[in-house]
């Protein structure tokens, strides 16, 4: 981590001091930073609205943009939406530079004046978790690894409407103990599904207490190639040999994918 940055997460850390305005979700040498801060600005009518900002500090950050999430129960997804795109349109003023206190100051500021234009919409679906419109715009494919589901039922069903409403295809696949998710589609909406893997209480500890995702990996991303089959859906499979499994990814294009990261976890 850059020192520019960790002085921003430090000054940060220093500024939400207050209960539940600032928590760091997960951090990585490879995927970067993702914190939540919970805020208010001023809304319509002269209202408090209570904010939730989940935002992803890529390694290459404050180069690129930063990832941002909004969530809100007093705002409707439009709302969110619009929101979000105002505030990365402010990032792109701010690139290089470190940005996240001064993204928040502004929409304390401007958040009234936003939810006030026609644009914004009033519909009454509420927004629980907003698309993210970075630069990495295109098909990905990304192979993450999970170490173990405890409450798998409820695991599986959480993956398959992320998923689904992310509109991402693939696979979760089974192997024994080794646990695959395979998952293509706009490099963004994989990014919020990270997001939603590592901050929602998914699964349970050997209490049985609900618990968010801390041991997932990243195996592999890249965009999909030319020899990458595509995924017409999002299915859960589970394999009885590895031969199985290892044909799965050659009909998918990614034998070599299998051969450098998946043979690995059998040993």
């Amino acid at each position: 981590m850059a020192d520019p940055v960790r002085e921003e997460l430090l000054a940060l850390a220093a500024i939400y001091c207050g209960p539940h305005e600032w928590e760091v979700l997960s951090r990585s040498e490879t995927d970067g930073t993702i914190f939540r801060i919970h805020t208010k600005a001023e809304g319509l009518l002269n209202a408090d609205i209570s904010l939730e900002l989940v935002f992803h500090l890529p390694v290459s950050y404050p180069l690129c943009l930063p990832g941002i999430s909004i969530n809100s129960k007093y705002l409707t997804r439009a709302q969110c939406v619009t929101i979000q795109e105002k505030l990365l349109e402010q990032a792109e003023k701010l690139l290089s530079e470190p940005m996240v206190h001064e993204l928040v100051l502004w929409i304390q500021q401007n958040l009234r004046h936003i939810l006030n234009q026609p644009e914004t919409g009033n519909g009454s679906e509420k927004c629980t978790f907003s698309m993210s419109t970075t630069m990495d715009d295109g098909l990905w494919i990304t192979l993450l690894h999970l170490d173990h589901m405890r409450a798998r039922t409820k695991y599986i069903k959480t993956v398959e409407k992320w998923a689904s409403d992310l509109s991402l295809t693939g696979r979760l696949m089974f192997l024994g103990k080794i646990i695959l998710i395979l998952l293509q589609g706009e490099r963004n909406n994989i990014k919020e599904y990270l997001i939603l893997q590592k901050t929602s209480k998914v699964d349970v500890d050997s209490s049985g207490k609900k618990c968010k995702e801390k041991m997932i990996s990243v195996l592999f991303e890249t965009k999909v190639q030319t020899e990458h089959k595509r995924f017409l859906a999002f299915e859960v499979k589970e394999y009885s040999a590895l031969d199985e499994l290892q044909k799965e990814f050659e009909i998918a294009g990614l034998k070599k994918i299998f051969s450098e990261f998946v043979l690995g976890l059998v040993k």
